[in-house]
C-alpha cells in the first residue's frame, strides 16, 4: 500500500478482520460480517521513520494499543469492501498527517509601548469604576 512517494506498507504490516457489524443492513446484518477492523503494526514498521512513529502515535490516539499496532474500525456502509477501502483510507490520512512536521513555535514578547497603553487602558477603566460611587449630598 503506497502512502507516499517515500512511504509504503507491507503487506505483512496489514491484517484485516471481517465482523459483524452494527447499524444499516436489515435482517443481513445479523448473518453477514461486513465490518471491518484494520490492524497496522505501527511500531514494528521498517517503513517508518523514527519520528513519523512517535507523530503516529500522538495522533492514534486510542486506536494505538499497548504492543504498538494501530487499530481501524469501519462499518459505515453495507458492503464489506467499501468498509475494508474506507479503513485504509483513514489509515493513509493518518500516516499523512504524521508525516508534516509542526513548525517550532516562537515565544514572543509584547513590545514596551503595548504593555504601557494596556496599563494607561486599565488605569482609565479604573478611574471610570471609581467614579461609580455613593453620592455625598454635602
Amino acid at each position: 500500500m503506497r502512502i507516499t512517494d517515500s512511504i509504503t506498507l507491507e503487506d505483512w504490516e496489514l491484517t484485516e478482520q471481517f465482523i459483524r457489524a452494527s447499524g444499516p443492513g436489515g435482517q443481513n446484518v445479523n448473518k453477514v460480517a461486513t465490518a471491518v477492523e484494520l490492524r497496522f503494526e505501527a511500531a514494528r514498521s521498517p517503513n517508518l521513520p523514527d519520528p513519523v512513529k512517535t507523530r503516529l502515535r500522538k495522533l492514534a490516539g486510542r486506536r494505538w494499543t499497548k504492543d504498538g499496532a494501530i487499530i481501524i474500525q469501519c462499518d459505515e456502509t453495507r458492503s464489506q469492501s467499501r468498509n475494508r477501502e474506507i479503513a485504509r483510507e483513514r489509515l493513509a490520512e493518518l500516516i499523512v498527517k504524521a508525516t508534516h512536521k509542526p513548525k517550532r513555535r516562537i515565544p514572543t514578547k509584547p513590545t514596551l509601548g503595548s504593555k504601557r497603553r494596556r496599563l494607561d487602558a486599565k488605569k482609565q477603566r479604573g478611574q471610570v469604576k471609581a467614579l461609580r460611587g455613593k453620592v455625598d449630598r454635602d
